[in-house]
């Protein structure tokens, strides 16, 4: 996820607290296009490391990319859906701060 400039990455451990995956990943992206590819690259590393069937959900729309590896869930966000829906909250894991924003011109 570094090599595609994915921001904010965490890592939640969902062991014994869910059954529905081990672990959640949440990371950041600026544009569809680039959670579309992060998305692209993530399944092909899943597969490659034995994951069979990866379901991928949101990656036409590109505002929110969920991955289901079963054993590992990754969420792909644009910033704003990401604070919006703040799903480290749920897991009682703090948000990344927001980076400040610098006007180029």
């Amino acid at each position: 996820m570094d090599a595609d400039k994915a921001e904010d990455i965490i890592s939640i451990d969902l062991a014994g607290k869910s059954s529905i995956a081990d672990f959640m990943v949440i990371a950041t992206g600026r544009s569809n296009r680039q959670l579309a590819s992060m998305a692209q690259h993530l399944d092909e590393k899943l597969t490659k490391s034995g994951i069979k069937k990866v379901s991928i959900e949101g990656l036409t729309q590109g505002e929110w990319v969920l991955l289901d590896g079963g054993d590992v869930i990754v969420h792909l966000f644009k910033p704003e859906i990401r604070r919006f829906y703040n799903l480290e909250k749920m897991w009682g894991v703090e948000m990344p701060e927001p980076e400040p924003m610098i006007a180029v011109g």
